[in-house]
């Protein structure tokens, strides 16, 4: 390839552009000529940074408040992990370089990590082999679904369905039908467990596979997993584990203990890299060994002579489901916090990530309306239905926590609950901020009572105020406000 720039030959006066590279403005077409000013203004480096610095300021970030954001675990993310991912023997590597070069080693040491890796989460989850390729939670899903399509295919089974409770992530459907599926959604009962009525009613000989969040998005972990996952396999169905919510038995079930024959897991949620944002992400998946020939290639492979190289021989591989090995930086930082924490933290992780929840969840009961009222796991689902009466919906509690400096939790979702706020409070945050945070949700309910017009004028702290959101879905131009 040749420079862009070269040597000036007239002397020392530094760089000059080879003419051959310049166009000549007479060579382009009339039309592409500008005839004016570009308009572009000029500005100096200080006011430039500026803007950007004060921009920064505006944004939620976990370095700077508190996420109590369900369905998407915005833990801390320790520097340490960043550090590492930061090394050049890893961040310089590229990976088309060769793995072994006349004797030398090249990316021997990251081919190293991914295979550790792969074991690891077998081992944490209870499968036989994993691919690190899936770049999110869905590329996951979708990576699942079509290895669940190959196993029934190569073995010549005709399945039309995936069973999906009313409570899964929006994502399952969306990952199933993109992989040829129908779907078909099984109702939770009133406890807001999979209803097992329902699930026999949906059972047949025509289905795939279940795809079903163990614990469900409402926290609570389905009492009658290893009863459903009889009745799965019963038919000749699989199981597939949506792992978002691994973040709450971690050392605690193995889903390949509980029946489950696919898993993927969030390693951006999980495994310490925060989730959001725009990413980067990155979604394994495992499976049991029934299903092992049919994972993405390349493999990694560890030779008898301790070395490892990249396997393409898999006629029954589904094939590259994206370039390289994933997102490669968040599987680092994932392998460096699983050896940091080892056994002993990762079942720490999950223990105060439940007690956690469970602890804002009792203090908030006496204010608002819990649908499942029992012990829940990592995350609980509270009702603003109660507040509504007054006319303050989930959406207006939302907003005004932005104002108090906490990024809002999910709302209007699982679907299955009304004015449904769900909250996610994470291992990582202190008992100071988890009563802060219990603190302003009550003012908040008691305000809704004394007030619930003050509410319409929430958040009084972003530079625009309150937005129609049905306007700014609809009008981009609200996009760059």
């Amino acid at each position: 390839m040749e420079l862009i720039f070269e040597i000036s030959k007239k002397g020392k006066k530094g760089f000059s552009l080879p003419t051959r590279d310049v166009p000549e403005a007479s060579s382009l077409p009339g039309k592409y000529l500008r005839n004016g000013d570009t308009g572009l203004p000029e500005l100096s480096e200080p006011e430039v940074v500026r803007h950007f610095t004060n921009l920064s300021r505006m944004n939620f970030g976990v370095d700077s408040h508190f996420y109590p954001l369900g369905s998407c675990t915005m833990k801390y993310n320790p520097k340490f992990l960043e550090k590492i991912a930061q090394l050049e023997c890893f961040s310089s590597v590229h990976p088309l370089q060769p793995q072994l070069i006349k004797g030398g080693i090249l990316t021997q040491g990251s081919l190293e990590v991914i295979y550790n890796l792969e074991n690891l989460l077998s081992e944490i989850t209870g499968m036989d082999a994993f691919t690190t390729q899936p770049m999110a939670g869905a590329h996951g899903e979708l990576t699942g679904v079509m290895l669940m399509a190959a196993y029934h295919r190569h073995k010549g089974n005709k399945r039309k369905y995936i069973l999906i409770p009313d409570s899964g992530h929006g994502t399952n459907p969306a990952s199933a039908a993109i992989a040829g599926y129908e779907i078909k959604t099984v109702k939770s009962n009133e406890k807001g467990v999979l209803d097992m009525i329902e699930l026999k009613k949906a059972l047949s000989e025509e289905t795939a596979g279940l795809m079903i969040t163990c614990p469900n998005t409402l926290g609570i972990f389905e009492p009658a997993i290893k009863e459903i996952s009889d009745l799965v396999h019963g038919v000749g169905a699989l199981m597939y584990y949506d792992g978002a919510n691994m973040n709450a038995i971690l050392g605690k079930a193995r889903p390949g203990d509980l029946g489950f024959d696919i898993v993927h897991l969030n390693l951006h949620k999980t495994f310490a890299t925060p989730h959001g944002g725009g990413g980067p992400g990155a979604g394994p998946v495992g499976v049991k060994k029934e299903l092992e020939e049919f994972l993405p290639t390349s493999r990694v492979v560890k030779r008898k002579d301790g070395t490892f190289f990249l396997e393409y021989d898999k006629p029954l591989s589904i094939g590259y489901i994206s370039q390289f090995y994933g997102n490669y930086s968040v599987l680092l930082k994932a392998y460096a916090y699983i050896l940091l924490l080892g056994k002993e933290g990762l079942i720490e992780v999950s223990e105060n990530a439940v007690l956690n929840a469970n602890y804002i969840k009792a203090r908030l009961k006496a204010h608002y309306e819990i649908p499942c009222p029992d012990g829940c796991l990592h995350e609980f689902v509270i009702s603003a239905r109660k507040q509504a009466e007054k006319g303050v919906h989930a959406i207006d509690i939302a907003k005004a926590l932005i104002d108090r400096g906490i990024h809002p939790p999910t709302v209007y979702f699982p679907l299955n609950v009304k004015e449904a706020i769900m909250i996610e409070p994470t291992e990582t945050e202190s008992r100071e901020t988890l009563d802060r945070f219990i603190a302003i949700m009550i003012e908040l309910a008691e305000l809704a009572e004394k007030d619930p017009e003050s509410f319409k004028a929430f958040p009084r702290t972003t530079p625009v105020g309150r937005l129609d959101e049905v306007k700014a879905a609809k009008d981009m131009d609200l996009a760059y406000l």
